[in-house]
C-alpha cells in the first residue's frame, strides 16, 4: 500500500521520535532528565557495594532524580543559580570533580606496585625493631607534683590510682602506655624508660617538654610485634599511592607560571 506523502512524512517523524523518547527518562515541565543520567547514578551506587542493579534500585533512581529536577527548577526560578555565593560553591565542586576525575586517571596509569609496597613494610620493620616496653606514667606540670607523687608511691600509693591526675588521656587507663618502641618516644622520657626494672618506678621526675613525669614499666621488654604484611598492605599501598600523588601536584605547582 502506498503512502501519501504527509502522512509518510508524518510516519517517518514517529519513528524518528521512538529513539529520541527511549533517551529521556522523564521530563518535568518540558525539561527532558536524560536516561543516561540514571545510568551513571545506578553505576554509582552499586559501585560504592550499596546494592546491586535492578528494577527497584532503578526506580528509586527514577524517583529521585524527578525529585531534584522538580527542586532544581523552583530553586532557579526563585534566583539562587544567580546569587554570588552559590555560583563559587558550584564552580569549587565544578573544580574538585574535574580534578579528582585526573588524579583518579593518573592513580590508574601509576599504580603502587606490590614490590615496592613489600619494600616499605621491610623497611618500617627494620626502622622499628628491637625491643618494645610496657610502661605507665603520670604527666603533671611541675617537678614538685612529681616529687609528691613519687613520695605516695614509695608510701605504699597505687600507681593506678595516682595516675587520675595525669594531664593527658592516659589517665583514664591507669597511665597505661601499652607496649612502645623507645624510639618513638621523647628520648628524656625513653631513656629513663628502658633503665628501669620490671615493676619499678622512677626515683626522680623526668622533665620533657610535656612537663614532669613519673614512669613506672609493667613487665620485661619483648621483642617489637608487627602486623603480617598481609593485614597492612593496603593501609601502606594507600599511604604510598597519596604519597606519589603528592609528589605529582608538587611536580604541576614547580611547572607552574605563578606570579
Amino acid at each position: 500500500m502506498m503512502l501519501k506523502p504527509a502522512r509518510l512524512l508524518l510516519a517517518m517523524l514517529a519513528v524518528a521520535a521512538v529513539p529520541a523518547f527511549a533517551q529521556n527518562l522523564a521530563t518535568v515541565n518540558g525539561k527532558a532528565i536524560p536516561a543516561a543520567k540514571a545510568d551513571q547514578m545506578v553505576k554509582q551506587v552499586v559501585a560504592q557495594g550499596q546494592q546491586p542493579d535492578s528494577p527497584q534500585l532503578r526506580e528509586m533512581v527514577k524517583k529521585e532524580l524527578i525529585g531534584r529536577e522538580v527542586m532544581l527548577q523552583e530553586a532557579n526560578k526563585q534566583g539562587y543559580g544567580n546569587k554570588a555565593d552559590v555560583k563559587a560553591a558550584i564552580d569549587n565542586a565544578s573544580q574538585s570533580i574535574i580534578i579528582n576525575a585526573m588524579l583518579a586517571d593518573y592513580v590508574k596509569k601509576n599504580p603502587v606496585k606490590d614490590a615496592d609496597i613489600k619494600a616499605e613494610y621491610d623497611k618500617y620493620k627494620a626502622a622499628n625493631g628491637g625491643k618494645e616496653y610496657h610502661s605507665r606514667h603520670i604527666l603533671v606540670t611541675t617537678e614538685q607534683e612529681a616529687k609528691d607523687i613519687i613520695a605516695k608511691l614509695k608510701a605504699g600509693g597505687k600507681f593506678e590510682e595516682l595516675a587520675k591526675v595525669s594531664k593527658d588521656g592516659s589517665a583514664n587507663n591507669g597511665g597505661d602506655l601499652g607496649w612502645m618502641s623507645p624510639g618513638k618516644l621523647v628520648k628524656p622520657f625513653a631513656d629513663a624508660m628502658v633503665a628501669l626494672k620490671p615493676g619499678a618506678i622512677t626515683e626522680t621526675p623526668v622533665k620533657t617538654e610535656f612537663g614532669y613525669h613519673v614512669i613506672k614499666l609493667d613487665e620485661a621488654p619483648r621483642d617489637a610485634q608487627f602486623p603480617p604484611f598481609d593485614q597492612v598492605k593496603g593501609q601502606i599501598a594507600q599511604q604510598m599511592q597519596q604519597g606519589k600523588i603528592a609528589a605529582y601536584r608538587d611536580e604541576l605547582q614547580k611547572k607552574a607560571k605563578v606570579q
